[in-house]
C-alpha cells in the first residue's frame, strides 16, 4: 500500500516512532508505518507528538473579529481604560464606533467599572462600546445611551443606575440586546474574516478542533445567517480547523408534522461531517462570577442583597430543556452559579424521567459553582461539565472575591469530576481569556492564579488526565471520540508536535511551544 504520507522519527506517547496517514486518518503506527512506500515522508526530527488540542467551548468568530479592538485586558485602572479610548478614538472620523474589549473591574483599581461619563470625555463625539471579558456586561457612553429603549429592558438582564437613579452605561446580561438595533446583525463577510483570522491563531496553537458556543442569536450570536458563514469559510479554504457549532436556544422554534423542536428542515444536533457539524441546543441559564450575575444560592462575599439572577424565567428554561430533549437535540446549558445549577439539574432529571435516552451526553457549560451533592447528581444523570482550567489563572482572584474562602473549593472543580466518573472535556470560552491549550492544560494541573495564589489545589489533575481532557475528553463531549482525541488506526491524523515531553515538562512547569500542527495529516503550521 502507498500512503499519502509518513512521519518518522516522532514519539508518540503511547510508544510509537511512526504515523501513516491516507486520506486524512491514520493507517498504520510504528514500525508498520515506517514500512510502508509513502509520496511523503516527514523527519519531525524526534519531536513529540500527541492528538490535537480540541477546545470544547470556544467562541471562535468573536475572537477573530475582536483582535481588531481595543485590547483593554492589561489595563489596571480606569483611567487607563479610558486612555486606550482615547487613543483610538483619536485615530478614527468622528462620529465612528470605538469597540473594546477584555476589561475586568476586579483588575482595575478600586474595583470600578468604566462608566459613560469617562467615555464621553475620553472620546468626544464618538461612539463607545467596551465588553467585559466574560461577555456578560457591556458598557457604553452617553451617544450610545441615548439611543436606547431603555423603557423596555429585557428579562434577564439589567441597566446599572448610580447612586442617583441615572444609568451609569453598564449594561449587564440581556440588557446587552438593547445594543441589537445599532449593531446586529454582522455582516457575514466580517464572520468569515473573524474565523480565518481565528483558525489560523487556533493551528499555531496546537488546535486542530474546536466547539463555537452559540451562534445565530441570543448574547453570543453575530447573525442568524451565522451557519452560512461557517459554510463560506469552509468554501473558501479559511475554517481551518474542525469546527460543531451549538446553535442558540433562541432560534429553535415548533416544527410542523410533529417533527417537534428545532430548525427548519428538521435540523438537529449531529448533521454534517467531519469538518463542519451541527451540536448541541446552546441555552443560558444565568449570568458571570466575577461579574457578580450569576445566580447563587448564597449572597455574593461583601454583596448581601446580591444573588444573582437567571436569564430567563426558572419555568421557561425547564420547558426549553425538555422540548429539546425531547426533539432529540444535546443540550448544553450555560450555568454558573449553584443555584442556576440546581435548576438545570432538576430540568434535565425530570426530562430524562419523562423521556429516557441513552447517551444523551446533556451538558453543563462552565459549572463553575459545583456543591457536592450536585456532583453526586451531575454524574448519577450521565451528564457532562464542561469547565475552563484557565479561568482559575486569569479570574481566579476576582472568582475568589466573589465567593468568599468558604466556597472557592466548590469552584471549577475538575478532580472531583473525574473521580465521580465523569468523561471530563476541557476548554477555554476564549476570548474570555487566554485560550492557547499548553496555557489551559498547564492551569489544570497547578491551579494558581496570576498572584500566585493556590485555588483549591485539591482539584488539580495529573499532566496525562489533563491533555487526555483537553484531546479524548472534548471529543467525547460531541460524539466525536470515533473520529478524534487519540491516534489510532482508523482515526483522523490531527496532531500536534512538541519539542519535549509535555507529561514532564506539564509536572515541572517546563515551558512548552507547539513545533508544528497536522489536520487530517497534512502540516497546516511549522513553527519558523
Amino acid at each position: 500500500m502507498r500512503v499519502d504520507a509518513v512521519y518518522e522519527n516522532a514519539r508518540l506517547l503511547t510508544g510509537e516512532s511512526a504515523l501513516a496517514v491516507l486520506h486524512g486518518r491514520v493507517v498504520a503506527l510504528g514500525e508498520d508505518a515506517s514500512a510502508l512506500s509513502a509520496r511523503t515522508r516527514v523527519d519531525l526530527g524526534g519531536a513529540y507528538v500527541v492528538p490535537g488540542f480540541h477546545d470544547a467551548h470556544n467562541h471562535m468568530a468573536w475572537f477573530g473579529m475582536g483582535l481588531d479592538d481595543v485590547a483593554l485586558s492589561d489595563c489596571r485602572s480606569v483611567e487607563e481604560v479610558y486612555a486606550a479610548v482615547a487613543r483610538r478614538a483619536a485615530e478614527l472620523p468622528a462620529g465612528s464606533w470605538v469597540v473594546g474589549s477584555g476589561y475586568d473591574q476586579n483588575k482595575l483599581a478600586g474595583g470600578a467599572h468604566p462608566d459613560r461619563h469617562g467615555l464621553d470625555r475620553a472620546a468626544p463625539g464618538m461612539l463607545v462600546r467596551l465588553k467585559h471579558t466574560s461577555g456578560h456586561m457591556t458598557v457604553v457612553n452617553s451617544a450610545v445611551l441615548h439611543q436606547l429603549d431603555l423603557a423596555h429592558v429585557p428579562v434577564g438582564g439589567d441597566v446599572v443606575l448610580d447612586p442617583a437613579g441615572s444609568p451609569t452605561g453598564l449594561l449587564r446580561e440581556q440588557a446587552q440586546l438593547l445594543l441589537r438595533p445599532l449593531t446586529y446583525p454582522t455582516p457575514i463577510d466580517a464572520v468569515v474574516r473573524g474565523l480565518d483570522r481565528a483558525s489560523e491563531r487556533f493551528l499555531a496553537e496546537g488546535i486542530t478542533s474546536v466547539q463555537e458556543a452559540g451562534i445565530g442569536g441570543g448574547l453570543v450570536g453575530e447573525t442568524p445567517a451565522e451557519l452560512a458563514a461557517y459554510q463560506l469559510a469552509r468554501e473558501r479554504g479559511v475554517l481551518r480547523v474542525r469546527s460543531t457549532v451549538m446553535v442558540a436556544a433562541s432560534v429553535l422554534h415548533d416544527l410542523p408534522d410533529g417533527a417537534g423542536f428545532g430548525l427548519d428542515l428538521g435540523l438537529r444536533t449531529g448533521l454534517g461531517d467531519e469538518w463542519l457539524r451541527v451540536g448541541p441546543m446552546k441555552l443560558f441559564a444565568d449570568g458571570s462570577l466575577v461579574g457578580r450575575t450569576c445566580a447563587m444560592h448564597s449572597p455574593f462575599d461583601g454583596e448581601p442583597d446580591n444573588r444573582g439572577y437567571f436569564q430567563v424565567p426558572e419555568d421557561e428554561l425547564t420547558r426549553t430543556i425538555r422540548r429539546a430533549h425531547d426533539a432529540g437535540w444535546q443540550i448544553a446549558t450555560h450555568a454558573i452559579g449553584d443555584r442556576a445549577i440546581t435548576v438545570v439539574l432538576d430540568a434535565y432529571e425530570a426530562a430524562l424521567a419523562a423521556s429516557p435516552r441513552e447517551d444523551h451526553r446533556h451538558r453543563i457549560e462552565h459549572c463553575a459553582v459545583l456543591q457536592p451533592d450536585e456532583l453526586t447528581r451531575l454524574a448519577r444523570l450521565g451528564l457532562i461539565a464542561s469547565p475552563q482550567g484557565r479561568f482559575v489563572n486569569e479570574l481566579g482572584d476576582g472568582m475568589r472575591a466573589a465567593l468568599g474562602e468558604a466556597r472557592v473549593p466548590w469552584c471549577y472543580r475538575l478532580r472531583s469530576v473525574l473521580d465521580a466518573g465523569c468523561v471530563l472535556p476541557a476548554s477555554s470560552d476564549r476570548p474570555v481569556v487566554d485560550g492557547a491549550p499548553l496555557l489551559g492544560l498547564a492551569d489544570m494541573v497547578h491551579r494558581r492564579t496570576s498572584t500566585g495564589a493556590p485555588f483549591s489545589p485539591e482539584e488539580a489533575l495529573t499532566p496525562a488526565e489533563a491533555l487526555r481532557a483537553y484531546t479524548y475528553g472534548s471529543a467525547y463531549a460531541t460524539f466525536a471520540e470515533h473520529d478524534l482525541g487519540t491516534l489510532e488506526v482508523g482515526k483522523l491524523a490531527d496532531f500536534v508536535a512538541l519539542p519535549t515531553d509535555p507529561l514532564s515538562a506539564l509536572d515541572s512547569g517546563g515551558e512548552l511551544r507547539v513545533l508544528a500542527t497536522a489536520v487530517g495529516g497534512e502540516l497546516r503550521y511549522e513553527a519558523s
